[in-house]
């Protein structure tokens, strides 16, 4: 998941449990082309046990609102981190063009919930309201996601994310709660917006759909600057 911190726009922490042997690989490959069109479908694989938590820290985000805050504006769905946990199995999915040889990838999804199995992929989300004389966390769900999309446009680098369920954050795990935040995730579904992400972690999701649609033995995703050292310890 070295992604999440490339693309995010504020600095990340990555996190994992100590004795965690989580490893993700790729299982078989597809290309089909038809004209001048191509896709592509990667399986992949979430196996052995333990967590990855990537959080965000949105005190710039905070910043840049601080006065429509402090007249009582809400700051509403801020992520606040991304984590896999577990086993599951997902696609990776590569459309594009190619003309005169050379191919190009529109648009990049990374499916987790393939194979009838449940993602192991969740994002936390959050309102910032200012009270008391701080700003404040209210409104904490957890979202389990389906899929993230990247497309090549015009405009500011955006990502998609659609959702399976969505839960508050102490919600239980009865089947109750989980059919309503099925349903809610079906509503949310309607109302994410694509979120902003940063220019150069957009452009490598893409570099990476056109490695895997030539079929390259290996692929390095650039430097993430935006990726901190754990607290108490010295970056390398």
């Amino acid at each position: 998941m070295y992604f999440v911190p490339l693309i995010s726009p504020e600095p990340v922490v990555a996190i994992t449990n100590p004795k965690a042997d989580h490893r993700v690989r790729v299982l078989s490959a597809s290309r089909r082309f038809k004209g001048r069109a191509f896709q592509v479908t990667c399986d992949f694989e979430f196996s052995g046990n333990g967590y990855e938590r990537n959080v965000f820290d949105y005190n710039r985000e905070i910043h840049r609102h601080e006065e429509q805050l402090k007249r009582g504006r809400l700051l509403p769905h801020v992520l606040a981190a991304i984590n896999v946990e577990g086993p599951g199995r997902g696609t990776i999915e590569i459309d594009g063009t190619q003309a005169n040889g050379a191919q190009t990838v529109a648009e990049v999804r990374m499916r987790f919930n393939a194979h009838g199995r449940s993602s192991p992929v969740t994002i936390a989300l959050r309102d910032i309201r200012y009270a008391d004389g701080a700003f404040r966390p209210v409104n904490e769900v957890v979202a389990r996601v389906n899929t993230l999309t990247f497309q090549r446009k015009p405009g500011p680098p955006k990502m998609e994310v659609s959702v399976a369920s969505v839960k508050p954050k102490d919600a239980g795990d009865s089947r109750w709660q989980n059919l309503k935040g099925s349903l809610e995730g079906i509503a949310v579904n309607l109302l994410i917006p694509p979120l902003d992400v940063d220019a150069r972690g957009h452009q490598a999701m893409l570099d990476f759909g056109l490695a895997l649609a030539a079929g390259a033995a290996t692929f390095t995703f650039p430097h993430a600057p935006n990726l901190q050292p754990l607290p108490g310890r010295q970056p390398r």
